[in-house]
């Protein structure tokens, strides 16, 4: 099991088990717990300077007591006909860099959209940038990952009493749409379209070969 699988387990049973009372606070102090339990003691100091070592996932949360969802990390979601996201403030800058090496390789003949699925050496160039963002993990940007969360980094949406349809994503969608049928027509077409993600939509690493999509993803659709 990967690392952000194993989170993402620990923060489901986590969440099955709080209070229905439980705030956006009492979440992040809860959760942080919960993962921080699973190190120990012993890899303490490993954790704290190897944060690409660490248990980590995005989450967002719907607490139907408070009317709120709450984005802890890089997430998406649709409250009627409005967008929220909360991602990285590093990320686009990141995901350019490679679109622009990734032109660069094809341009000077060094490498085709084909090859580059197949072996990603734009993603690689990235990597060490990728790395050295991951020190920012609960400094600039918040997630799950054993650390304190900064609250100020958390996206708490409000919800008034009017009937809302709401939809819960990754960001593995790139264009969420209204329905999960319209979102993974979008996400195939970005596949068809620019299989590299350099263009249109530009993301930190590509669709693999064989692959139909580029990013884990979850979907949810309710109404309240």
């Amino acid at each position: 099991m990967s690392n952000g699988r194993y989170a993402a387990t620990i923060i489901s049973r986590y969440i099955k088990k709080m209070p229905a009372t439980t705030t956006s606070a009492e979440f992040c102090r809860g959760v942080t717990a919960a993962i921080k339990k699973k190190y120990g003691r012993r890899h303490a100091e490993l954790y704290a300077t190897h944060p690409e070592e660490r248990l980590t996932a995005s989450c967002i949360v719907y607490s139907r007591l408070r009317r709120e969802i709450w984005m802890v990390g890089d997430c998406q979601c649709l409250v009627g006909d409005n967008y929220f996201d909360n991602p990285k403030p590093s990320e686009q800058l990141v995901a350019n860099q490679r679109a622009e090496e990734a032109r660069r390789l094809i341009d000077e003949g060094k490498a085709t959209v084909e090859s580059l699925l197949d072996n990603d050496i734009a993603r690689e160039a990235i990597i060490p940038r990728l790395l050295e963002e991951m020190r920012n993990q609960n400094v600039t940007y918040a997630v799950v990952d054993g650390f304190p969360i900064p609250r100020q980094k958390v996206k708490v949406i409000p919800l008034d009493f009017s009937p809302w349809t709401i939809v819960l994503a990754s960001d593995g969608y790139p264009f969420l749409k209204p329905t999960l049928s319209e979102s993974e027509e979008a996400l195939e077409e970005q596949r068809r379209r620019d299989p590299l993600n350099i263009t249109t939509f530009k993301a930190t690493k590509a669709f693999r070969r064989g692959m139909n999509s580029f990013d884990d993803r979850s979907y949810i659709r309710f109404t309240v």
